[in-house]
């Protein structure tokens, strides 16, 4: 592949957020809903019988290898200026940046006008949770919740595999996060099936949640948020989620997790965080930390980038 030095690949991740926060996730058809169709019809074909779980891995790479090995071609056979351009659309394509505003910040809006219908109906497109019966902590709490946690799948998570492996290892982590989402559930169906998904990427995200959890306590109430991050995060089901989550409600002062109703079950998750309940003045906090860490994350790829061309 293609190799770039660490200062060309910093300045193509800062251009890669800027074509992200110009234009946000294409206004047509995206390409990942033809990757989720593709996934749900694979998924119906290959998950039956006995041998779900290593159905589950071959259809985790079916779908991961093709585009991702047709990227890493693409970058390696093009000159370097059209290499360039593949890297960043391909971060583009990974990032989620402006889309996370855009779903949540009118959730924060309709909530401080007191429009509480509306914060149910737009809070319910972006978790999996019920909400149709919510308040306005509940709702607050599960924004809170997506900010933090989507700041590093739809943000964090790409930059780091971007410093990595440049477009397609961004490519590869946004595919892989998607299938998790789509298949990585404790259900009768996708327990087995869906197992490939879920520790492909807990591996994937195990380095960037951690870098995630620690800009959110740089970016905020540093020490309460090391506390809540090493006292709370390792009651939550996800190993990467727990430090995310624990450290952002911790840096932000608000009390998130709690009861919550999943596919018609009330379940009782751990309390993390610290302070006060979650309002809709903690859902605009949650997004501007988000903001700071990218801030962060941008600084350092390009001190490093410096560092790196002037220690060369």
């Amino acid at each position: 592949m293609l190799i770039l030095s660490a200062y060309a690949m910093a300045l193509l991740a800062v251009l890669g957020m800027i074509v992200d926060r110009l234009f946000g996730e294409p206004r047509a058809r995206h390409p990942l809903v033809g990757f989720g169709t593709l996934a749900t019809r694979l998924e119906a074909r290959m998950n039956t019988g006995r041998r779900a779980r290593p159905a589950g891995i071959l259809a985790w790479f079916a779908l991961i290898a093709p585009p991702v090995g047709i990227a890493w071609l693409l970058v390696e056979a093009l000159p370097f200026a059209y290499a360039c351009l593949v890297h960043v659309l391909l971060l583009w394509f990974a990032l989620g940046a402006k889309s996370l505003r855009q779903h949540i910040a009118p959730i924060a809006r309709a909530l401080s006008l007191g429009d509480i219908d509306h914060a149910r109906v737009l809070t319910s497109r972006i978790v999996s949770r019920d909400t149709s019966h919510a308040d306005e902590n509940a709702l607050s709490r599960a924004a809170v919740e997506s900010a933090l946690e989507n700041g590093n799948d739809a943000i964090f998570g790409a930059l780091f595999w971007f410093a990595v492996a440049g477009g397609p290892g961004a490519l590869m982590f946004r595919l892989a996060n998607t299938l998790d989402a789509m298949w990585g559930y404790r259900t009768p169906r996708y327990l087995r099936f869906g197992w490939a998904a879920a520790r492909f990427d807990d591996v994937l995200n195990f380095v960037p949640a951690r870098l995630t959890a620690a800009t959110y306590a740089l970016a905020g109430d540093t020490q309460m948020a090391w506390h809540c991050w090493r006292t709370q995060a390792s009651s939550w089901d996800s190993p990467n989620a727990g430090p995310v989550m624990a450290a952002g409600a911790g840096s932000l002062n608000v009390l998130i997790g709690g009861a919550a109703v999943y596919h018609g079950v009330l379940e009782t998750r751990p309390t993390l965080g610290a302070g006060h309940t979650a309002t809709p003045r903690h859902v605009v906090a949650a997004l501007r930390l988000v903001e700071r860490a990218t801030l962060m994350w941008l600084a350092a790829l390009l001190i490093l980038a410096i560092l790196t061309a002037t220690t060369g």
